[in-house]
C-alpha cells in the first residue's frame, strides 16, 4: 500500500520537491501571493522544513527561480558605504554578475518571460518591490524616493536589455569601467541630486 501523508525530511529530494511546489506557486499566485504554508502543501511537506531548508520567502524565490544573486545579503554591501558612489557600485555590481554568468544564465529567461508574459511580469514586480525597491527608497534622503528609485531601475533595466537580451554590439563591446564612468553618473543623479521635474 502507498503510503500517505506528509513527505517526511530527507535530503535533495525533498528539497527538489519544495522548490518544484514553489515555482508553480510562484508563477500561479504572484510573489506576493505565494505563501510558505500552501508551497509546503504543495510539495506534502511541513511547513516548518521549508523554513529549514530555505529559510525566508525571498530565499526559497531566489532557490526557485535560480536568480543570480539574494537582494538581502547584496543590497546591505551596496548601501553600507552611504550613497556617495552607489551609482557607480550599481552597475558594477551589475556587470559583474551578468558577465560572470555567460551565456548559462536562468535569470536572463525570467526577464524575457515576463516581457512577454503579464503574470510572469507581475511575480517579478512583486519580487523586485518587496525585496529591492523598498530597501533603495528608504534609503534615498531626499524628495519622491519612489520615483527616483523607479528611475534607477530605468537605466537598469536598459543596461541589462541592451548588452545582455538584445546585444547590441557597441553595448556588448564595451568594456565595465566604460559602462560604469557612462552610466553611474547618471543613476547617481537620479539617487541624490535634484531631479528639477516640472511643477504644476
Amino acid at each position: 500500500m502507498a503510503r500517505t501523508g506528509r513527505r517526511p525530511g530527507g535530503g535533495s529530494g525533498t528539497q527538489q520537491a519544495i522548490l518544484d511546489a514553489a515555482r508553480t506557486a510562484f508563477t500561479e499566485f504572484g510573489y506576493d501571493g505565494a505563501t510558505i504554508r500552501g508551497i509546503a502543501g504543495k510539495a506534502g511537506v511541513d511547513p516548518a522544513l521549508v523554513h529549514h531548508y530555505f529559510g525566508t520567502k525571498e530565499h526559497l524565490f531566489v532557490a526557485a527561480m535560480e536568480l543570480p544573486f539574494e537582494p538581502s545579503v547584496l543590497l546591505p554591501t551596496l548601501l553600507e558605504p552611504g550613497l556617495d558612489g552607489l551609482g557607480e557600485r550599481l552597475v558594477r555590481m551589475l556587470l559583474s554578475i551578468w558577465d560572470g554568468m555567460g551565456e548559462q544564465n536562468p535569470f536572463a529567461a525570467l526577464l524575457r518571460s515576463a516581457m512577454t508574459h503579464e503574470r510572469a511580469a507581475a511575480m517579478f514586480r512583486e519580487f523586485a518591490t518587496s525585496a529591492i525597491f523598498s530597501t533603495v527608497v528608504k534609503a534615498i534622503d531626499a524628495d519622491r524616493p519612489e520615483l527616483r528609485t523607479g528611475m534607477v531601475a530605468s537605466q537598469i533595466a536598459g543596461l541589462v536589455m541592451t548588452r545582455y537580451l538584445l546585444k547590441l554590439p557597441a553595448m556588448v563591446e564595451a568594456t565595465p569601467d566604460e559602462l560604469v564612468a557612462g552610466i553611474g553618473p547618471t543613476l547617481q543623479r537620479y539617487l541624490t541630486e535634484p531631479l528639477n521635474l516640472p511643477t504644476g
